[in-house]
């Protein structure tokens, strides 16, 4: 491989590795503040894109925002169609009523539109750094094992400056993604663990999602069901970091670790509630139910 860049020109060099810079994404996109990003806040920066991660993000995100689309779409259609009868009948009233829903749901559509639009375009720029980054890689590699040369070590540092811009192109393209996740609406369903708990026994469930944060505490009663201090939470999706589950169970002063589980949000991103039931004792005598609501 060093042999293939022997008898490559000092101004080819050059040429080849500027070009990889002036392909900068802030220089073709107006992003916003890293401040605007969960990803790029102060104390929270990963210089350390993951592709394979944000691919299977984008695809999942994708499917689920064509899936409102395509719901949006039969409503449409559904309330032109009884539009129409009801011009033919005179129902002034209703026919109004009717106009205003489908002109709501219009705008609805026009918007989901944008945002896929949006998504789709951010990726296909993520897609870009990351062709260019590998190939800014490579090409150091390659240099690295040519004769050192002034030309060669001039390309070099070129080579590591351009490397270094694409992956902050990537990370703030990442966070730009994270900004079109929307949101995941959590709420507390219960412990399932039949002989496993008992009335009067107390348990404190901890949720996580990077920085986001969820702790509540839960009582079985007398007669099986379960009080909790708080049912539900909303948490903003992240593009590196996964569902953590903690569940303790409180006797006195003491704690008992449970167990601890993660959930992949990649199956989340569906226009219906999901209901999620997780192990959380390693043989399964306690489960933990939740809903997600995207």
């Amino acid at each position: 491989r060093s042999c293939s860049f022997t008898g490559f020109s000092t101004v080819q060099s050059r040429k080849l590795a500027k070009s990889l810079g002036r392909s900068s994404v802030r220089s073709r996109m107006s992003l916003k503040s890293p401040k605007a990003y969960n990803s790029l806040q102060k104390g929270a920066v990963i210089w350390d894109p993951k592709p394979l991660q944000v691919k299977k993000i984008f695809e999942a995100l994708k499917k689920g925002l064509n899936e409102y689309l395509e719901a949006h779409q039969a409503e449409l259609d559904y309330l032109s169609g009884r539009h129409k009868d009801t011009k033919r009948n005179s129902r002034l009233a209703f026919y109004y009523d009717l106009d205003k829903q489908i002109r709501s749901v219009e705008r609805y559509i026009r918007k989901l539109e944008f945002h896929i639009s949006k998504v789709e375009e951010l990726y296909e720029a993520y897609c870009i750094q990351c062709r260019l980054r590998d190939g800014a890689a490579n090409m150091k590699h390659a240099f690295s094992l040519s004769p050192s040369t002034k030309a060669s070590r001039e390309s070099l540092v070129e080579l590591y400056k351009n490397f270094q811009e694409c992956t902050e192109d990537m990370c703030f393209i990442e966070g730009a993604l994270e900004v079109h996740l929307g949101e995941f609406h959590l709420k507390m369903k219960g412990l399932v663990g039949f002989a496993r708990l008992c009335p009067g026994d107390q348990y404190e469930v901890f949720v996580r999602l990077g920085r986001q944060k969820w702790r509540l505490k839960g009582k079985i009663e007398t007669d099986d069901s379960q009080t909790w201090d708080e049912e539900e939470k909303i948490f903003i999706p992240n593009l590196h970091e996964k569902l953590e589950i903690k569940v303790t169970e409180l006797r006195g002063l003491a704690t008992i670790l449970v167990g601890v589980v993660t959930c992949d949000s990649i199956n989340f991103f569906t226009t219906k509630p999901q209901a999620i039931i997780v192990d959380i004792t390693e043989l399964g005598t306690i489960k933990l139910q939740l809903e997600v609501l995207w």
